[in-house]
């Protein structure tokens, strides 16, 4: 039996209580009704057992205190009102990555079981985009079954239905009370259906008033009709429903009251390794990446458009680029003159190719905004969901970065040869592919550091976009900075550690030396910007690993 007592749920710490000491129980095998107006405290109450909203007071379970979220979690399943998934998916690769990320051994036809239990076995080839809300709540159960829970908690699965699809629903969670013995909380607004639960639950202003059949519901309340309910607690203010109330009983054990969950009362299927959940996820990613045409059309685009744009800017000063070996020859004032005009060459020369090179760099981070900006924040609701049934955070983060960091520092390398090929310019390949995936892989970490502390994808990329922004004006490549903020500004910013790192590996060559005759720096070597780019990819790294840590439901 899960039950609570004397609970206070708040939507932050130290905020007023939405629902104030609240007792409930919900006896094991049963399917009850959670109900009230809209805004009364139902929705809440359910989050606040579950940890998901801050809670003070008891949870049981099996008349034995709950030590944390994490504990009841374990046996305990959260089904929202609408089902979170990825659209790309089909329903059977779904249920199937569900059933890899949370369950270390299940057999093959265990997917094809749930999805028989929900009616979905002929949809198992759809893609979740294309099906109805009737279908999407139906699969939102299966997810939440594939963890083989004792209990399940629903919110509003019904909400929003044509009677039919709401009929199935509720025909879905009978049969999981009736033949698999689980235990079924729902809460319901359709108050006619009623009659078809164990138990009723009223919560009103944040206080549940009513606990238990539905004739007794009728009795206590003194209506013919369970429609009539709301009507009828708007006729006294929730004090009075308060003093009436019958008296609600959690099966509580004061003796048995400080200790936790016996491991006996219901076991727990070990949870796949943590390499073992970084596989799945990379792979549900990689699917979802080659099927999702509108990511991967602009993704390519940008990735192979961007070089080309370094091309464009770069073919009027090719000649002049070429023109640089030119030494001065002839006689005095003849070298006079060429010396002059090798000089104004040089200087064009040099402007031109530092901001190429600039360039390809700040593109690398707009690359780089698009990789990271949104991969969090934009299934933030989904994480959170997936790590109450048993994902690790870790592996979430480390998945995340691994495809990000990967994507960007490709790349990085694909801007370095092309431009390097076309444009010609001199320097070791090795240092400037090295350098230029540094720039890609790091700020695809930085931004993809900033979609995990943010829950609004929006909020992301233009936090995302701000950075790459201010990365040109800041780096003093165009507009020298002021002494005093040399020393605390640049060793933020990707852009300068990419263009020094990739110019200095010019060295050897006319170009480097055109640039320094213009500027005699002081520049950073390949190895040195290659190690502060690793250091900001270090950054980007632990805020994703800290942002992903912290629960932040959307």
């Amino acid at each position: 039996m899960l039950s609570c007592h004397a609970l206070d749920v708040r939507p932050k710490p130290g905020a007023p209580a939405l629902v104030r000491q609240a007792t409930a129980a919900f006896p094991a095998g049963g399917m009850h009704a959670l109900i009230g107006p809209s805004g009364c405290g139902k929705t809440t109450l359910l989050k606040g057992i579950l940890g998901i909203l801050p809670a003070e007071g008891e949870i049981l379970l099996h008349g034995r205190r709950v030590s944390g979220p994490a504990e009841l979690l374990s046996r305990v399943a959260f089904a929202p009102q609408f089902s979170i998934a990825h659209g790309k998916l089909t329903v059977g690769e779904t249920i199937d990555t569900a059933l890899r990320l949370y369950r270390k051994n299940h057999d093959a036809g265990r997917r094809d079981a749930l999805l028989r239990l929900v009616g979905l076995d002929e949809r198992a080839g759809t893609t979740v985009e294309k099906l109805s809300g009737g279908q999407l709540r139906r699969l939102g159960l299966a997810l939440e079954l594939s963890t083989d829970p004792a209990c399940l908690l629903c919110d509003e699965v019904t909400s929003g239905l044509d009677p039919r699809s709401e009929d199935q629903i509720l025909a879905v969670l009978r049969t999981l009370v009736a033949e698999h013995d689980r235990t079924v909380v729902c809460v319901i607004h359709n108050l006619a259906k009623l009659s078809q639960f164990d138990t009723v639950t009223v919560v009103y202003e944040g206080r549940v008033v009513f606990q238990g059949s539905h004739p007794a519901l009728l009795e206590h309340f003194n209506i013919i009709d369970a429609l009539n309910l709301y009507d009828r607690l708007s006729e006294h203010p929730v004090e009075h429903w308060l003093e009436c109330a019958p008296a609600m009983t959690t099966s509580r054990d004061p003796a048995a009251a400080p200790s936790s969950i016996s491991p006996q009362s219901s076991p727990i299927s070990a949870r796949p390794s943590a390499i073992a959940q970084i596989g799945t996820l990379l792979a549900r990613r990689l699917r979802l990446f080659f099927r999702d045409r509108g990511y991967l059309g602009l993704t390519a685009a940008i990735t192979f458009g961007f070089p080309c744009l370094v091309v464009i800017f770069a073919l009027g000063g090719l000649p002049q680029m070429q023109g640089l070996a030119l030494a001065p020859t002839g006689g005095l004032l003849e070298t006079l003159q060429e010396r002059a005009e090798f000089r104004q060459n040089a200087a064009n020369t040099a402007t031109l190719v530092s901001g190429l090179i600039v360039f390809q760099v700040i593109l690398l981070c707009l690359m780089g905004s698009n990789n990271g900006a949104r991969e969090i924040a934009g299934e933030r609701a989904l994480f959170e969901k997936e790590r109450m049934a048993g994902l690790r955070p870790a592996a979430y983060a480390t998945a995340k970065l691994l495809f990000a960091a990967a994507v960007g520092a490709l790349q990085g390398v694909w801007m370095t040869v092309f431009v390097k090929i076309i444009c010609e310019f001199p320097g070791d390949w090795a240092p400037q592919l090295a350098i230029l995936a540094g720039v890609g892989a790091a700020m695809s970490a930085v931004c993809l550091g900033i979609s995990a502390l943010l829950t609004s994808a929006d909020k992301a990329s233009l936090l995302s976009i701000y950075l790459v922004g201010f990365q040109l004006p800041l780096s003093g490549v165009v507009l020298a900075l002021p002494d005093m903020l040399v020393g605390i500004v640049r060793p933020f910013i990707a852009t300068y550690w990419g263009w020094s790192g990739y110019l200095t590996a010019m060295t050897q060559s006319r170009f480097y030396d055109a640039v320094a005759m213009l500027d005699n720096g002081p520049y950073a070597q390949p190895l040195v910007a290659g190690a502060v780019l690793l250091a900001h990819l270090a950054v980007g790294a632990t805020l994703t690993f800290w942002g992903c840590s912290k629960q932040r439901w959307p």
